[in-house]
């Protein structure tokens, strides 16, 4: 049993050493995996190996069944826990991020007139692009006054707008 507890702790000991030298360690692994992506990383390898050994010191030790049973069993439960932590981690490296916001994405919103926007001339508003705050030259048919709120009314170039004043 000392064996299998042996082999838990020192997947343990790997997890906590491929998180204190992230890259460092994973370098040499990728030398050597050649093409398995991510199959053969630190985490996945320090499941596996935490797995085996802890189960295989609990199915020794709680059934009796010999050290062939247990590894066994140790075998399966670490190809379970490193499959999932190669799952996992896939997930969250993942990129499905939505696409960056465009300016014509602007086009309906309303926004505040940090210049004042002269008939037929163009000025500055503050308008909200992904949350974010961002000034764009405005053109408006009629005089806008500073501190009005206005509607987008269409993109004319990606840092300008045509605008109209909201009526309330």
């Amino acid at each position: 049993m000392g064996w299998f507890l042996g082999l838990g702790i020192a997947g343990l000991v790997l997890l906590v050493l491929s998180l204190v030298f992230d890259g460092v360690l994973e370098s040499v692994l990728d030398s050597i995996g050649g093409g398995l992506d991510g199959f053969l990383s630190l985490p996945v390898i320090a499941g596996f190996v935490s797995a085996l050994g802890f189960t295989g010191a609990i199915v020794l030790g709680t059934t009796g069944a010999g050290a062939g049973v247990a590894v066994g069993a140790g075998v399966v439960a670490g190809g379970a826990v490193g499959w999932a932590t190669w799952r996992f981690g896939r997930a969250l490296l993942r990129d499905d991020a939505a696409a960056a916001p465009r300016g014509e994405e602007l086009a309906g919103t309303s926004g505040a007139v940090v210049t004042a926007i002269p008939s037929g001339g163009y000025g500055e508003v503050l308008l909200y692009l992904a949350g974010q705050p961002v000034k764009f030259a405005a053109k408006a048919d009629v005089p806008v006054a500073r501190g009005a709120e206005v509607w987008v009314d269409s993109v004319l170039s990606p840092t300008a707008v045509s605008v109209r004043p909201v009526e309330r």
